[in-house]
């Protein structure tokens, strides 16, 4: 007889069925058995309401985690119950003291530190970076980005399968097209060499990959910034070239911050701020910013007219300037 399968070891399985992200599925798996820790072992069908309640609550009065943390373990609870145990929790009403958010004014860089960090930022990095600051990307839509996405003819890059879940068309900057025609074919170069070693194969969503047999191993599907380093996924038992890890990415701002001696937090997701803020400040009208940033709610946009409006306060003079 097969041995029972444990209930984590089925929320894996039906995480990669899904063909969700490994973070997703470490997060996802981390929060499950959190949760049934936290209740001294008990099985996830032999609770309920109350005890996701007891949970939530916990982890916002004595961990004390932020709004997102609350709602991501949350969430991971709803996919063990709705997937694994085909339990639907989602009109139980489930009340438990929320995590309250703090509103944050995002960190804006100036032009002119826009202009020293890049200075500072080499090879393909610069061009990473420069998409993030010139395009408003997320770090992670700018890595995922294929060969494909790229339209000269019309300057445009295609987003797809963004953190929206809705694609969205932004201007290519002119400054990046000539770079970037030779990115393409630094990629076309090494996709060359892979197939020659009987490599040359990337990720496609599922769907894409059953519909379009030859896809994963044609120009137009790679990665447009691809890793140094070809690697085995263990999820899927095939060894292809994924992209750039976006570790690497911030670690290349940090250590230009660093140089450039700003000292502010920055991260890669400070240009995608900064690029909206400029815009605002340039003139552009805020319902086109958010179509730009793929914002499904204006009101997540209008954080940047509060930081326009916080900016403009060096107009302001302080009555100790007036002494």
């Amino acid at each position: 007889m097969q041995p029972k399968k444990k209930i984590l070891d089925i929320l894996v399985e039906k995480i990669r069925l899904k063909h969700y992200s490994k973070s997703t599925e470490s997060t996802y798996s981390y929060w499950s058995k959190n949760y049934i820790l936290f209740h001294n072992k008990r099985h996830p069908k032999d609770m309920g309401k109350s005890e996701i309640e007891q949970y939530l609550t916990y982890l916002a009065v004595e961990r004390k985690v932020a709004p997102t943390t609350q709602n991501q373990a949350f969430n991971a609870i709803l996919f063990l119950y709705q997937e694994v145990l085909d339990i639907d929790m989602k009109d139980q009403n489930i009340q438990a003291f929320r995590a309250k958010a703090k509103e944050r004014i995002p960190v804006v860089l100036s032009v002119e530190e826009v202009q020293q960090i890049l200075l500072n930022i080499t090879g393909v990095y610069s061009i990473i970076v420069s998409l993030l600051y010139g395009c408003g990307l997320r770090v992670k839509e700018a890595l995922r980005l294929r060969v494909k996405d790229i339209d000269f003819g019309y300057n445009n890059i295609y987003i797809y399968d963004s953190k929206s879940t809705k694609d969205r068309l932004v201007p290519l900057p002119s400054r990046l097209k000539e770079r970037l025609e030779h990115q393409i074919i630094r990629v076309q170069t090494l996709h060359t060499q892979d197939i020659s070693n009987g490599y040359g194969e990337v990720y496609l969503p599922h769907t894409l990959a059953r519909k379009y047999k030859n896809a994963p191993k044609e120009l137009k599907w790679q990665y447009l910034f691809p890793a140094s380093k070809i690697s085995y996924d263990k999820r899927e038992d095939v060894t292809r070239r994924h992209h750039i890890n976006d570790v690497n990415i911030n670690r290349a701002i940090k250590k230009s911050v660093n140089l450039c001696a700003i000292h502010k937090k920055i991260t890669a997701h400070t240009f995608r701020h900064s690029y909206a803020t400029h815009l605002l400040q340039n003139g552009t009208d805020i319902r086109t910013i958010q179509e730009l940033l793929g914002h499904k709610d204006i009101s997540t946009t209008m954080i940047y007219t509060h930081i326009v409006k916080e900016l403009n306060k060096d107009k302001f003079v302080s009555p100790l300037d007036l002494l």
